[in-house]
């Protein structure tokens, strides 16, 4: 369903010369020779060592080239209420993964041969975390 949806909406705007959409799983192998990945909200459904696992399949399908874009809420340091800490709950209680801190996703990308270039927030919540290949 999600890549049939993908397939009408690239139609829809006209970008279907520009992308592929590609079924499969995260889990086996990620399809090489894309220009830029992206994981929005996977890696929070996850624990550290799948999503470094995850992480290392983008790595390899990379190339050493390209960029890799995390979107992600970022739990921002203090104890000041915010939904990413309420949807770390819900993820630890349903799914077993974690929305995570700026120096938590860090550590995944080291772990798995990224260097994290830059953080765009867009919501105050929601986070691009823009990687690239050592």
């Amino acid at each position: 369903a999600v890549v049939g949806g993908t397939r009408e909406r690239l139609a829809a705007a006209g970008l279907t010369e520009r992308c592929d959409v590609i079924e499969g799983s995260f889990f086996e192998a990620i399809h090489a020779g894309g220009d830029t990945y992206s994981l929005k909200d996977i890696l929070h459904d996850w624990n550290d060592e799948q999503s470094i696992q995850i992480l290392k399949y983008c790595h390899k399908a990379m190339g050493g080239s390209g960029k890799l874009l995390v979107i992600e809420r970022i739990i921002q340091p203090g104890n000041d209420p915010s939904p990413a800490k309420l949807i770390d709950i819900t993820m630890l209680v349903l799914t077993g993964g974690q929305e995570r801190t700026e120096q938590e996703y860090q550590s995944l990308l080291e772990a798995a041969g990224f260097r994290l270039e830059d953080i765009y927030s867009f919501d105050g919540v929601t986070h691009i975390i823009e990687a690239k290949p050592v």
